[in-house]
């Protein structure tokens, strides 16, 4: 069973990006400290944080990874070796937004949802089916694989 993260509120950025390598990563920055470890607990979530005071709460002590890096770049790389997690098997598999696994969608499903270009030009769309978000390739995600490659280079 693949780990399951939750982010305290300083690693929105790292987040985004485990996300985008397929992670699941809960994120919610309005939570305190208390929620954010209820939550985890419920969730069964190993709590990310850089936050000394948050692992001095009792579960939280046991059930956390502290995050060392001061950019996201470094946080990153910090978690994909610390788990062992391949960026490339799972890669944009999941929401960005919300952290639903996103579901293929064909074509014909999003021709009025996407700009006509798009539509003529990408075989592959994919939906997060809690917000509706759509997904498809282009520069962006080729700029992601760029950006994963150089970053995790070993």
């Amino acid at each position: 069973m693949e780990q399951r993260f939750f982010a305290d509120t300083m690693l929105g950025k790292l987040a985004r990006w485990l996300r985008v390598v397929g992670c699941d990563v809960a994120y919610a920055p309005a939570l305190d400290d208390a929620g954010l470890v209820a939550r985890a607990r419920e969730e069964g979530r190993l709590i990310l944080t850089r936050d000394t005071l948050l692992i001095r709460r009792r579960w939280a002590r046991e059930h956390h990874f502290f995050v060392v890096g001061d950019h996201w770049r470094d946080q990153l790389r910090q978690v994909v070796t610390a788990f062992d997690i391949d960026p490339f098997r799972r890669f944009l598999t999941r929401c960005l937004e919300c952290n639903e696994p996103l579901r293929d969608v064909a074509r014909v499903e999003v021709a009025d949802r996407v700009p006509p270009y798009v539509h003529d030009t990408r075989e592959l769309f994919r939906e997060c089916p809690a917000c509706g978000r759509l997904y498809w390739g282009g520069t962006h995600r080729e700029r992601m694989v760029a950006e994963l490659e150089k970053l995790l280079r070993k």
